[in-house]
Order: C-alpha cells, then structure tokens, then sequence
C-alpha cells in the first residue's frame, strides 16, 4: 500500500527570531538570525499513525505537551535557517513516515543447525588442546 508522502502543513509551524549563540563578533550580537521552529505535534494535520510514531520517539526536542522545537543557527541569515529548519523537520516526518516492518518469527534450517554445532565442537577442540601436555 503506497502512501502519498506526508508534507507539513506551514500555517501549523511557528517560527520566531532569535540570537545565535557562540563566535561571531558584531554580527551575532547584533542580528537575530537564529531560528526557533515550533511544530504542535498533536494539533497538526499529520495521519493518526504518524503522529503516534513521531510522538513515540525519544527525542530530548519534543516536550511532554508534544510540541517539537528545532533551533537552527548554522547559516548567517535568517531565511536560510529558517529553511533549513524546515528541512529538518521534513526529515524527521519522513523518517517515521512508512511503518516498521512487522517482524515474523523464523526458525533456522537444518544445515544451518550443523554448521553452527560443527563450529562449536571446533572451537571446543582447539581450547582442548590448549590445557598441559599428558604423557
């Protein structure tokens, strides 16, 4: 079952300015360049099932409300943060996106069975071998 890939809504994203942090003399004093883009995961428009595998990760950037906050400060202008951003967060829709493959039990064949036996009594040989010499 094909799905249309998930995008994300922009009206439900909340962007604001901030500084930057670390080195970069007057510019980052001065310039608000940095971006704090805040998703409402639970309010948005995402299908149910990805919104529970979004929600279920262990990720220190979503809050116990569920909002996902990204900071970005790589680029020195506004606009390309906020872009990237926005990237980002795609990445990270699309990451939980298609669900994980159920996994069946199987069990190993028979030949499989041998050689991993086989391998061990090997291995039981040579450590045999290694304890002192008898006459």
């Amino acid at each position: 079952m094909l799905r249309p890939p998930v995008v994300v809504e922009p009206s439900e994203i909340e962007f604001s300015a901030i500084r930057a942090q670390g080195a970069g003399g007057q510019n980052v004093n001065k310039v608000s360049s940095a971006v704090h883009l805040r998703y409402d995961i639970p309010a948005s428009s995402l299908p149910d099932d990805v919104k529970e595998r979004l929600l279920a990760l262990r990720d220190s950037r979503i809050t116990q409300e569920g909002v996902l906050v990204l900071k970005a400060q790589s680029h020195r202008s506004q606009d390309m943060n906020r872009a990237d951003a926005l990237a980002r967060l795609q990445a990270l829709v699309d990451s939980v996106a298609t669900p994980p493959r159920v996994r069946r039990a199987t069990r190993p064949t028979y030949g499989a069975k041998l050689r991993r036996l086989e391998g061990k009594s090997q291995r039981a040989e040579i450590k045999n071998l290694r304890g002192p010499v008898k006459d």
